[in-house]
């Protein structure tokens, strides 16, 4: 560039720097002291990580063994490997164990509908309807988010005892439908707030209403905060145990967590290999949904962020 003051003045080209004065640079900074910190640092992260994953890992090889053999050779190495223990615990309840996973798949969707439906609604209100009374609304809504689940258990069972509810999936599933997740209608109001508006006012002039703003213009860019929302929906759900131990008692309603719980006896003898088998084959949905949906979570995660 030419400079201001002097617009005729010749242009002095940068000087390039040899190839090798830049080698030169780079290993003066790789001294034997930084790669030294740098391999002392990824061993300690390396052994962090299999300090992690070990009770998985040894929960995996232990569903291979024979029931005996579990605790009596608790080492990663082993000989005897038999799948008995997965055809022992398929069907060792007296239920076919794919009746448990069918359950916690109707839970599940009915669940991720529900939230995604819900507080998707709820969070479009929030961030871009004007309406008396928001802020407060807004407030006790973040405050539900401080509340534990055992503070509200009690009166809801209540609630759908009173209508013949339990032993069903609806007591789960209905308070989804709701809008009761405040987390996620956080998370989505964050992420609706850093749409530009000029969007909806554009969209106003042509004659547009919410509900076609909202599901033609701001719902495809909402993507990653609804698949945020869908896959912490499904894994939180999936994982549920103490919702799932309160309003279903009738074996054929079992979920996979219950239906897990029940290979454990605490007055007779616990069938550890067909649990730690069946174990395993829950988790590969929680696997599955994060190996497909991490890119979705974590663009959802740092494009909502806490502006």
């Amino acid at each position: 560039m030419t400079d201001l003051a002097y617009p005729d003045a010749p242009v002095t080209p940068a000087t390039p720097v040899p190839r090798g004065r830049r080698l030169k640079a780079r290993n003066q900074m790789d001294t034997p002291a930084r790669r030294a910190k740098s391999v002392l640092k990824h061993i300690v992260l390396v052994g962090a990580a299999l300090t992690m994953i070990y009770p998985l890992i040894w929960m995996v090889l232990s569903s291979f063994r024979p029931g005996e053999l579990i605790f009596r050779q608790p080492g990663l190495v082993f000989s005897d490997f038999t799948f008995a223990n997965y055809e022992h615990g398929w069907t060792a309840l007296g239920f076919s164990f794919d009746t448990f996973l069918i359950n916690s798949a109707i839970i599940v969707f009915g669940c991720v509908l529900g939230n995604v439906v819900s507080c998707s609604l709820a969070a479009y209100a929030f961030a871009r309807l004007k309406f008396s009374g928001r802020r407060l609304l807004f407030a006790m809504m973040l405050v539900t988010i401080m509340l534990p689940i055992h503070v509200l258990i009690v009166p809801q069972y209540i609630v759908f005892s009173k209508v013949g509810l339990i032993n069903t999936i609806w007591p789960i599933v209905l308070p989804k439908l709701l809008g009761t997740d405040a987390f996620f209608i956080f998370l989505m109001v964050q992420f609706i707030r850093g749409l530009p508006r000029e969007l909806d006012e554009a969209a106003l002039i042509d004659g547009c209403g919410h509900f076609r703003i909202f599901f033609s213009i701001l719902l495809p860019l909402m993507i990653p905060a609804i698949a945020t929302t869908a896959i912490f929906t499904f894994i939180w759900t999936w994982n549920d145990f103490f919702s799932s131990l309160i309003y279903l008692t009738k074996m054929e309603n079992y979920t996979v967590q219950l239906a897990v719980r029940a290979f454990m006896d605490s007055a007779g003898q616990s069938n550890w290999g067909a649990m730690f088998a069946m174990s395993v084959v829950s988790l590969v949905p929680i696997f599955l949904a994060f190996l497909f949906g991490q890119r979705f979570l974590v663009r959802g995660i740092a494009t909502t962020g806490i502006k």
